[in-house]
């Protein structure tokens, strides 16, 4: 199994640009989510489990799950991206592979096919034991399109 911390990094201005890009998501903040890796075309982030962000039967919910990876998708794209550009979800679909339980999910956003209009993820969210087993517990493909940074 790769090791996230052995993986190529960001550069240091990309990895702040995402970082403070993610600190603005009001959703990613109330699900308590972070990020975890931020490399060229690849992101991981992680939701830890706790009740807020479980459904009925205390596994997390799909909303979650799915937000995670979306979010994950979006900014492994906005790495490749310039200064001057943003990145909107255009579509996604999402595989619910097995109940999302474990200490926490990790979502993988990985870059498939770069664009200078659209761009396509591949999004991976893995429930994560507290030994550090991993199960894959959805999968899925995304649509991204490069918009312009709004003027401040």
């Amino acid at each position: 199994m790769e090791d996230p911390t052995q993986q190529e990094q960001a550069s240091p201005a990309v990895r702040k640009r995402v970082q403070d890009s993610f600190d603005r998501q009001g959703l990613m903040s109330h699900l308590d989510a972070r990020v975890a890796h931020i490399g060229p075309g690849r992101v991981h982030l992680v939701l830890p489990v706790r009740p807020e962000v479980t459904q009925q039967h205390g596994y997390v919910h799909a909303g979650a799950t799915s937000a995670i990876a979306d979010s994950a998708g979006g900014y492994a794209a906005l790495t490749l991206f310039d200064e001057e550009s943003e990145v909107l979800t255009v579509e996604y679909k999402i595989n619910l592979l097995a109940p999302a339980a474990g200490d926490h999910l990790e979502a993988i956003g990985t870059v498939l096919k770069p664009g200078r209009t659209l761009t396509v993820c591949q999004l991976e969210v893995y429930g994560v034991q507290p030994d550090g087993t991993r199960k894959l517990v959805a999968n899925g493909q995304q649509t991204l399109i490069r918009v312009n940074r709004a003027a401040s």
